[in-house]
């Protein structure tokens, strides 16, 4: 089975579109990205979950899922840029106050993170472990059976 997924045909309706131009265009800047292990993000673990319909038959839809927990696991408690687009005094005013309620929330809530972060953890690996134990038991189980067919064939 290919990870490509199945073309899409396009149809714009606009005057002046060259739909082939962008949709080479997308292509490749999503073949530029994928070289660049850009989609390895959890995030888009979370965005390709409607895809996991498509895998229902697949023996790669587990790995593939607990890939995902695996890279989705903790809960993302660091800073990050605080921004508003509106220009002037009222952005400015903005921006200090939404900090100042980050700084609140993170002082707060970083306790709760921490914890969820620690059962996140130990939840994907007690599944990773059980998928492994379960698959150790199959193959063993196939092993025996393949040695009981050799037997009963002889």
């Amino acid at each position: 089975m290919s990870d490509e997924p199945q073309h899409v045909t396009v149809r714009v309706g606009a005057e002046g579109v060259d739909v082939e131009a962008l949709v080479s265009e997308i292509r490749a800047e999503v073949a530029r990205k994928r070289e660049e292990g850009v989609y390895t993000d959890a995030r888009i673990g979370r965005a390709e979950r409607h895809n996991l319909m498509y895998m229902a038959d697949s023996e790669e839809l587990l790995r593939f899922y607990l890939k995902c927990l695996r890279d989705g696991v903790h809960v993302d408690i660091n800073d990050f840029v605080i921004e508003d687009r509106r220009p002037g005094f009222k952005g400015r005013m903005l921006v200090k106050m939404k900090t100042v309620i980050w700084t609140l929330l993170k002082f707060y809530t970083f306790r709760m993170w921490h914890q969820q972060n620690q059962v996140n953890g130990l939840m994907v690996t007690a599944i990773e472990s059980s998928f492994q134990q379960y698959e150790k038991k199959i193959a063993s189980l196939e092993e025996r059976i393949a040695k009981l067919e050799q037997g009963s064939s002889e």
